[in-house]
């Protein structure tokens, strides 16, 4: 499979955050909603919830700057909508965000089904500002607002015997894409433990607003310290398993993608290397930090375990 290395976006094309926001209100005040183009939020979400999420402070955040918001909302990795970078952000837009809801199922005491306004009541939502390493070479600085992932998880009770998290994402073949790029749905899979730390987040929004289609609306996954495609998007169903499922990328390819994928600079991808990383933004190389800068946190988690065979 050829994977084309994204090309570099140039500060000076990328659109400060006031300039867009005063350019969205302006549409909205005229009427346009989603006609302006997929990087307005949508209309489908309520105007009142749209303008802010209530999001609190988070200690995890790192204190790096931001990365441009035209960025993080128009330069994605969504292969359902296309495989080039701008196709997301140009074709999210006709996927229905309501109604929505999240089936969480397997080895679990209390199998639930969340309506995804029931998920913006489960937990406090916090603002979490996290590093996230794409495998192509790139990497943002996003604020993400969520809560851990562990909070739903405990609500439906893990089984002794549970190991494993596996993800499922929507699937539409009436407006995605039936070239067989990938396994459809996209399925992605964690380790239990890797689930439950407190790092991992199920999120709902991006810089105080509701996700975008292109950015995984209206539910999504964030692991900070791996791969960005581990974090999966436009999630439909959690199922908690014994045995570790298979995923998108390792089904696709995987003498190139391993189950854990955590940010390891040591271990070099078949075609280029992954000890420096580009910081959308920027014009220099910056060297990729060991798990993404989180080996504090989460380096415990894969004590005894060799991360060359591991990877």
């Amino acid at each position: 499979m050829l994977i084309k290395p994204a090309p570099d976006i140039l500060p000076s094309e990328i659109t400060p955050r006031a300039v867009f926001d005063d350019r969205r209100r302006i549409v909205l005040r005229a009427g346009l909603g989603l006609a302006a183009g997929a990087a307005l939020w949508p209309a489908a979400i309520p105007r009142a919830r749209a303008a802010s999420l209530g999001s609190l402070p988070s200690p995890f955040s790192t204190d790096e700057a931001p990365t441009k918001l035209d960025a993080v909302t128009g330069y994605n990795n969504f292969y359902e909508f296309g495989t080039d970078k701008g196709d997301p952000a140009r074709n999210a837009g006709k996927m229905a965000l309501r109604p929505w809801t999240l089936q969480v199922e397997g080895l679990v005491g209390r199998p639930r089904t969340f309506d995804i306004d029931e998920l913006l009541k489960l937990a406090p939502l916090e603002e979490r500002i996290y590093r996230m390493r794409c495998v192509e070479g790139w990497s943002m600085v996003i604020p993400w607002n969520g809560f851990p992932l562990a909070a739903l998880l405990k609500q439906v009770e893990p089984l002794g015997s549970a190991k494993y998290a596996e993800f499922l994402t929507h699937y539409d073949p009436e407006i995605m894409l039936r070239r067989p790029v990938l396994h459809w749905p996209y399925a992605e899979g964690l380790r239990l433990d890797e689930a439950m730390h407190p790092l991992t987040l199920l999120t709902l929004g991006l810089y105080g607003e509701p996700l975008l289609p292109q950015n995984g609306a209206p539910v999504r996954l964030v692991v900070p310290w791996k791969y960005g495609f581990k974090s999966a998007k436009s999630i439909v169903r959690i199922r908690v398993v014994e045995k570790q499922p298979a995923t998108a990328w390792n089904l696709a390819a995987p003498q190139e993608y391993g189950f854990y994928s955590n940010v390891n600079p040591a271990v070099a991808h078949p075609r280029w290397s992954q000890a420096s990383e580009r910081r959308i933004g920027e014009f220099r190389k910056r060297p990729t930090l060991p798990f993404n800068g989180y080996a504090e946190q989460v380096a415990s988690l894969y004590q005894g375990m060799d991360l060359r065979a591991d990877f």
